[in-house]
């Protein structure tokens, strides 16, 4: 009877349809309270200026950081070997604008810091600010991008005088790994749908691959509601009725577009 009656909260609960928020634990580790070094790449254009203002507000707030500043600019051929092993170290880095050449074979920076540093997730969060007045209400949109491969990832040849070949790489183990990211960040945030964007429609096998993958992950989250959309289509339901999404993920060439409709 006892056990019965310590059942019933729960019961009610599952009965109504609510779902309990899943708090995340953080257990405090020794050295937690001492300053932390942070990498510090104010980078070209106004990069300097927007990472200063940065500097000015942890100054303001006596944050416990503390910046080991590099100069790194987009003319560079590489990413200096001193500023990988800092972020590395450092796990936290502030990084400005870095200027990207046109054409000329030259490998953009960027794209080296993503490949060298694995940053594979590329999470962007749009919403709504209190006493901002707006075109549409209740949006909260989290867009989660594919950082590694896909066209971007700059595997570009000439194959004969005249004639350049671009390929687009799409493998199942990271659009597995990306799929995975999108469902456990929703899970833990409490978030209830997650959008696959897609042109699957045109890159059957690449984009077919990528879906693929979203739906296996999705049988893993039966508490979140999973569906496509082609990419077309999606720009359109953005400026139309934006509050229908929740998390979306994609590959990285749809998101350079898309992130322009959702700001």
């Amino acid at each position: 009877m006892a056990t019965t009656r310590r059942s019933l909260p729960l019961l009610r609960t599952l009965v109504a349809g609510k779902t309990q928020t899943r708090p995340v634990t953080y257990m405090p580790r020794p050295g937690d309270g001492a300053p932390r070094p942070v990498t510090l790449i104010p980078g070209d254009g106004i990069g300097p200026l927007v990472t200063n203002a940065v500097e000015q507000v942890m100054e303001a707030m006596h944050a416990p950081v503390y910046f080991e500043k590099y100069d790194v600019h987009g003319d560079m051929k590489r990413v200096p070997q001193e500023v990988l092993d800092s972020i590395k170290k450092n796990k936290v880095c502030l990084k400005g604008g870095l200027r990207t050449p046109m054409g000329g074979g030259v490998s953009s920076l960027n794209m080296q810091l993503r490949k060298e540093l694995d940053l594979y997730a590329s999470l962007v969060n749009c919403c709504n600010l209190p006493g901002l007045p707006t075109r549409h209400e209740d949006v909260d949109i989290v867009v989660i991008r594919e950082n590694t491969e896909g066209e971007y990832s700059g595997l570009e040849h000439e194959v004969v005088p005249g004639v350049v070949e671009s390929l687009k790489v799409i493998t199942k183990f990271c659009s597995e790994r990306i799929a995975k990211y999108a469902f456990e960040y929703a899970y833990l945030n409490n978030r209830k749908k997650v959008t696959a964007v897609h042109k699957a429609n045109i890159m059957k096998l690449a984009d077919g691959l990528f879906l693929e993958s979203c739906r296996e992950v999705a049988t893993k989250y039966p508490s979140i509601k999973y569906n496509e959309i082609i990419v077309d289509n999606c720009c359109m339901q953005l400026v139309s009725k934006p509050e229908q999404f929740d998390v979306m993920v994609l590959k990285f060439y749809i998101r350079t577009g898309l992130a322009s409709f959702v700001y």
